[in-house]
């Protein structure tokens, strides 16, 4: 697929948020000349620590976009097992397509073109719901999410307070 395919694609998967947005986030282009640099907010899904906040992330695009997947990254502070310290989301779905190198997922958790800019942001929405700490990209979260929750639930609290204030 090419760089305008992608774009066209892309241009498409937005009109369609527009025309019926999605409970639980919005989307919208960073700067209306680059259809590959979205901003997302994303509503802390109710009862789950993160109730309440409004986290903000930019997805970008490969040129080959739908082959590969975007990359997502918070831009707003996250306290999360599957975000890195520096705001990258690591779930399955985002990883190239393919057998996984590392034995952890099957090909079919991975990457797969029929994966639109909605189904990303809910597989984001489920992730905040239910941390994996079984592979975690933030080691220190995840075993604070093990052993200790009170300390964990804390952190998460600030994390939330912060992206209310941002508003």
């Amino acid at each position: 697929m090419s760089a305008s395919q992608a774009s066209l694609l892309l241009q498409k998967q937005l009109r369609d948020l527009c025309k019926a947005p999605v409970d639980g986030f919005s989307a919208g282009l960073v700067d209306d000349t680059n259809v590959f640099e979205w901003r997302v907010t994303i509503i802390g899904p109710p009862d789950t620590l993160y109730d309440g906040g409004f986290f903000c992330a930019i997805m970008s695009f490969p040129s080959d976009y739908p082959q590969r997947p975007p990359t997502v990254r918070f831009t707003s502070e996250m306290w999360h097992p599957n975000v890195y310290p520096d705001g990258r989301v690591c779930i399955s779905i985002l990883h190239p397509p393919g057998d996984d190198p590392n034995g952890y997922e099957q090909s079919s958790e991975r990457w797969m073109p029929v994966h639109t800019v909605e189904s990303i942001v809910l597989s984001i929405i489920s992730m905040l719901s239910s941390p994996n700490d079984e592979s975690p990209a933030n080691v220190e979260a995840a075993k604070e999410w093990r052993e200790k929750r009170d300390e964990f639930r804390r952190k998460v609290g600030r994390c939330v307070r912060k992206s209310q204030e941002m508003l």
